[in-house]
């Protein structure tokens, strides 16, 4: 008897082909589209773009033949995800749906989901790879791996997965690149083979995240403030560490803002920014382009710094608190007082930077070996070794 996989047909042609290649390994496909949000106030020139890639979902299940039914999970999508990014934002911090996505509603709800329809796997159109190795115990070791294709490369986004996680999940197109997925779709006329690859927030479709906020989050109008660049605030730039050594606080400090810098423009909220932002301050007239460098909710105030070498922008290491820290790989956590070497990022697609990870007793500091650029609280910092994402946390 075959083996059931639930695949998470989202509309697109990734989970389209996902899904092809499923059936020609033998596998018993199910397909769900998971409608996830449907809140008509949020919509851009009356589309309904849930609707769209609902219907090419359920195309994209009658070419292949195989099951297909539609998961409402908008009720758990706005608890998990929706509300969480409002209070990210109003606190200054820089949330990332995407990775929360992941974590709480496809390899969380969805998963469960599909395990209470007997599937043995859920399948994604993810570009990463799986694979499996043994500890000396002869315990299997999940290792979750970056897709083949360094342009679509979506590990990342699945930083915050568990090892028993893992262990149900099937990334079939991890291995292939992106050319070559749009032309299996040709091969067998999928209907999705020429859709636009989505732009907006994670399954809302077309709605982009800084409409998305103006529609939810109130204006209020705030002073930018511009900080001159003087290494000298952050003196952590160029030290090194000793071996028992943690690093002091990477951290903005808005007191020389405030002492040093000046008023050069307004806003019309500070939670609709964030740390290393470019467009939408209004400010010209600058020698160089102004920066984000720090965001301040309470007192509704913008820090910028002129170009992006600016030293506040620019950072040495950041911190994660104990309590969010999480490794993929539990057989590689630090102890406290131990160290080890990884390549880190901060976004998707960002190159990997080598750095040191520190622990201390409450928390994991990651030290750049040059300065990473707009770092900032509430991103998800992630480690690799190689091809290889060992952990993550959120930045404190």
């Amino acid at each position: 008897m075959s083996k059931r996989v639930v695949v998470g047909l989202s509309g697109g042609v990734d989970s389209s082909v996902t899904a092809h290649l499923l059936l020609k390994q033998g596998y018993d496909v199910v397909g769900i589209f998971m409608r996830n949000w449907h809140d008509e106030s949020v919509t851009i020139n009356n589309e309904c773009p849930w609707i769209d890639d609902s219907n090419d979902a359920m195309l994209v299940a009658e070419h292949l033949g195989i099951p297909f039914h539609v998961l409402d999970l908008s009720k758990e999508y706005k608890l998990r995800i929706v509300d969480y990014m409002f209070r990210e934002y109003n606190s200054g911090r820089t949330p990332n749906p995407d990775v929360l996505c992941n974590r709480e509603i496809k390899f969380d709800i969805f998963l469960k989901a599909a395990l209470n329809l007997k599937a043995d796997f859920v399948a994604t159109g993810h570009y990463c790879r799986k694979d499996e190795i043994t500890d000396s115990q002869g315990k299997p070791i999940f290792r979750l791996l970056a897709g083949m294709d360094p342009n679509k490369d979506q590990s990342y986004f699945l930083c915050q997965l568990t090892q028993d996680q893992l262990s149900k999940a099937l990334f079939p197109i991890g291995h292939l690149q992106k050319s070559e997925v749009r032309e299996i779709a040709r091969q067998i006329g999928l209907p999705t083979a020429e859709k636009k690859d989505s732009q907006g927030l994670c399954f809302i479709g077309k709605v982009k995240l800084p409409v998305f906020l103006q529609q939810q989050l109130e204006p209020k109008k705030g002073a930018v403030i511009e900080v001159p660049d003087n290494r000298d605030w952050y003196p952590m730039s160029d030290k090194a560490f000793g071996e028992n050594e943690a690093p002091e606080d990477f951290s903005f400090s808005h007191s020389f803002g405030m002492n040093q810098g000046k008023v050069v423009g307004t806003h019309n909220g500070a939670h609709f920014y964030t740390i290393g932002q470019r467009k939408g301050l209004g400010v010209g007239g600058k020698a160089e382009p102004l920066f984000i460098v720090h965001v301040d909710t309470q007192t509704n105030t913008l820090y910028t710094g002129q170009g992006e070498n600016h030293a506040a922008l620019n950072r040495r290491g950041l911190k994660v608190s104990k309590e969010e820290i999480h490794w993929i790989r539990p057989d590689r956590i630090l102890k406290t007082g131990e160290r080890a070497r990884y390549q880190a990022r901060i976004r998707y697609r960002q190159e990997l930077i080598d750095c040191s990870l520190i622990q201390s007793t409450s928390e994991l500091h990651v030290v750049f070996d040059k300065p990473m650029r707009g770092i900032a609280r509430g991103q998800f910092v992630a480690w690799y070794d190689g091809d290889e994402l060992i952990g993550s946390g959120v930045i404190n």
